[in-house]
């Protein structure tokens, strides 16, 4: 989501300051929609089960096509437009047939219907104060994931690795973890280098799936992307905060563009159009009808 997100499903910190200053005035009902609920699938409690170690060989890998036509329906899944080639859903959503797509895992928060089961079964896991009351994303009211050591990374990727595992065994070709940045909203209690290095292992478990990870926001990341083992990235944004040409320049312009303002569009749509996939999508990444929009340059 803009927080680069502005709903539970993206978020950008900088549009997260846009809000406050009023740019956008309301969102709907549909701002507090998990990823099941927002794919039509229901609530769904992160997967229990441990899964299998890491392959020492990973499979082949398909990075996405730079400048290829792209749709964002990580809200709700419907028939892509004409000429998309690329597609991002949630990883309760089916893949689109005969396209490229990108599995969207909310890797680094909870949903906000699944806090239930980490209460239950993973307490520890959860991102946690003084008071040992969980830390939140205010905003959109997931709570942080704790990645501070290596033994909680090491469980933390089991479970998300399971639904990257489900991601490849649905069909997708990639997968994208969200919130890399909530270290930025962890109140110094996680750091850059502890989500760098979470990121890690789920890079680790995508390419041994045969799935190619995209680096979701966060520049102040680009500088490990190698180590952590990207292959694209999507940005939510780039032009509106001119962020496009450092995400062009890491990754050779497979970057995938979502903007939600006009302005940002056109920005991003005459300075980085004929290189990188731009989109404009409404706020609440619906499907067609109602607050629905769609347009790339």
């Amino acid at each position: 989501m803009p927080k680069h997100s502005p709903t539970p499903f993206h978020r950008r910190k900088s549009t997260r300051a846009a809000l406050a200053a009023g740019v956008v005035t309301a969102l709907g009902a549909g701002v507090l929609f998990t990823q099941a609920s927002a794919s039509g699938g229901g609530a769904e409690p992160p997967t229990a089960k441990a899964s299998a170690p890491v392959r020492a060989v990973a499979a082949k890998v398909t990075p996405p096509t730079a400048n290829r036509q792209f749709d964002y329906q990580i809200g709700s899944a419907y028939t892509p437009p004409k000429n998309v080639g690329i597609v991002s859903r949630d990883r309760t959503a089916k893949p689109a047939a005969g396209l490229y797509n990108i599995c969207y895992v909310n890797a680094f928060q909870t949903q906000p219907d699944a806090l239930d089961w980490w209460q239950r079964n993973q307490p520890d896991l959860l991102l946690r104060d003084r008071s040992r009351k969980p830390v939140q994303d205010e905003d959109w009211g997931e709570v942080l994931l704790d990645t501070s050591t290596a033994d909680k990374r090491n469980r933390l990727a089991k479970i998300v690795g399971a639904w990257i595992d489900g991601c490849a065994k649905s069909g997708f070709q990639a997968v994208e973890p969200d919130n890399l940045d909530s270290y930025e909203r962890s109140g110094n209690r996680l750091t850059k280098q502890h989500n760098a290095a979470f990121a890690r292992l789920l890079a680790q478990r995508a390419h041994a799936a045969g799935l190619a990870i995209g680096q979701k926001n966060t520049t102040d990341l680009l500088p490990e992307r190698k180590t952590i083992g990207f292959d694209f990235a999507v940005a939510e944004e780039c032009g509106q905060y001119q962020e496009c040409e450092a995400f062009a320049a890491a990754y050779a312009n497979r970057v995938y563009v979502i903007e939600y303002t006009g302005t940002g569009y056109s920005r991003a749509c005459s300075g980085w159009g004929a290189k990188l996939s731009v989109v404009q999508r409404d706020l609440d990444v619906s499907a067609p009808g109602g607050s629905y929009r769609y347009r790339a340059c």
